[in-house]
């Protein structure tokens, strides 16, 4: 018998680090080749390591939520003969470093995230010399978990830390060094590049928030779960949202009578064809329709130009629940596809996500996002914004309530949509109006037929 360690491999586009999300093999466990070991999270992916071969689990190192380096030890393996060699020097499309031994894992399960706006600072970025620290402000600093740990150890404020990694990325570095120049007020961000901050407002606290402290009988009844992988995720991207977009939230009731009719007349042609006809295609399609008539809501502002993106392709986004959380599946090319299509795709989506095979070509790269409670819908909310997308619109349940037609009363069938933009971008009568376009094209479906 010899024993084999395994170190996390090279995942590449200069990931140095990652956290550790889930383990899915224990120690004594015997494993398979391709077999699932260890779900990790960079700045950039969520990936599955799996085992480059088969063996007995002896040690798995590293706890949920930890962060480890590449070619840190992962997992020790106890095999029958000796220890495993690479396989001609490379795997998985790369070659293997100086002093690997062993071949590297596959990764599996990519979720990148490169939408305008996210990254605010340009490759090579240089250290500012101590006297200019003041002077560096950037609202969305980029960092691994790892050196946001010890900025908030040290009470550094990233914002103000100048840059010398790949990509603009802050390193520990970087935050020990602004950390020996002592404290400093945070600067406001500048209205756009070049232009010297304005007057500083008081820096928000970086300090953790603990809970208090329960009594004995209570914390018998306590269970503290790491709040890791896609959890953690959410909640640092639903906060970004939140903290940079000026949000305002537009609510209006659509009368859906015909909508039903005409899902009705097309479920049973739809069914025969294979497809499970909803009502989401219909409103992706009329979303699209109301985007090419108000192209600002189907833009992006890149901060790190200051420039608005302009999209002239129909990507949207189809908030799904899954157990792991709420996931954004993509509609790619939404305009070129008919109803059919769309609803085959939206299916495909929703499997895929709540079974936790999503594909990263499926993840990511939506200009405008619909999010649907369904039967659970409510009376109206205000969607958070899939940043850095400027809309985004909440379907609320259908209802029966009393409509005017023709000057009479009757019943009706009504549905409220809830639409939140980026005031930034968007202003107040544009995103009603471009409101009052979706429920034009729900209230009279027949015109989308025009535009198919």
């Amino acid at each position: 018998m010899a024993r084999w360690e395994f170190k996390l491999p090279d995942i590449g586009e200069g990931v140095t680090e990652g956290e550790i999300v889930a383990w899915l093999i224990k120690p004594g466990e015997v494993i398979v080749e391709d077999q699932p070991m260890v779900e990790v999270m960079t700045d950039k992916a969520t990936v599955t390591i799996t085992s480059p071969r088969a063996g007995a689990i002896v040690e798995t190192r590293g706890k949920v939520g930890e962060v480890v380096q590449v070619h840190a030890v992962l997992v020790v393996f106890e095999l029958d003969g000796a220890a495993p060699a690479a396989k001609n020097g490379a795997t998985n499309g790369r070659h293997d470093p100086p002093g690997a031994d062993g071949p590297a894992a596959t990764a599996v399960g990519d979720i990148k995230e490169t939408l305008p706006g996210m990254a605010s600072l340009s490759a090579g970025a240089s250290a500012a010399p101590s006297g200019a620290l003041s002077q560096y402000f950037n609202d969305k600093p980029l960092a691994t978990p790892a050196t946001r740990r010890v900025a908030r150890e040290m009470n550094v404020d990233l914002r103000q830390v100048p840059p010398t990694g790949p990509q603009g990325r802050v390193t520990k570095a970087d935050v020990e060094t602004f950390a020996k120049a002592g404290p400093l007020p945070a600067p406001a961000a500048p209205s756009a590049p070049g232009r010297a901050p304005a007057a500083a407002p008081a820096a928000p606290s970086h300090e953790p928030v603990k809970i208090q402290a329960p009594t004995v009988a209570q914390a018998a009844l306590e269970e503290r779960v790491p709040m890791a992988g896609m959890r953690k995720r959410i909640a640092s991207k639903m906060a970004q949202s939140k903290h940079t977009a000026a949000h305002f939230t537009f609510v209006e009731e659509c009368d859906v009578t015909a909508l039903k009719a005409l899902r009705a007349r097309l479920k049973g042609p739809a069914e025969a064809s294979g497809v499970k006809l909803t009502f989401l295609p219909f409103i992706a399609k009329a979303c699209v329709a109301a985007l090419k008539k108000h192209p600002i809501l189907n833009s992006a502002l890149d901060e790190s130009t200051n420039e608005l993106v302009y999209r002239k392709y129909y990507n949207v986004g189809i908030a799904t629940s899954t157990d792991a959380g709420l996931m954004v599946p993509v509609v790619k090319d939404c305009d070129r596809r008919s109803l059919l299509d769309i609803a085959r795709e939206i299916d495909r989506l929703g499997v895929d996500a709540k079974a936790g095979k999503s594909k990263a070509e499926d993840l990511g790269g939506s200009t405008f996002t619909i999010t649907s409670l369904g039967a659970q819908g409510g009376l109206f909310a205000t969607p958070i914004l899939n940043f850095p997308e400027v809309g985004i619109l909440g379907v609320h349940q259908m209802k029966q309530r009393p409509v005017v037609r023709d000057g009479q009363i009757v019943v009706g069938e009504v549905m409220l949509l809830s639409l939140s933009f980026d005031h930034r971008i968007v202003d107040g009568h544009v995103g009603a109006a471009f409101a009052y376009d979706i429920i034009g094209y729900l209230e009279n479906p027949d015109r989308l037929f025009l535009e198919i």
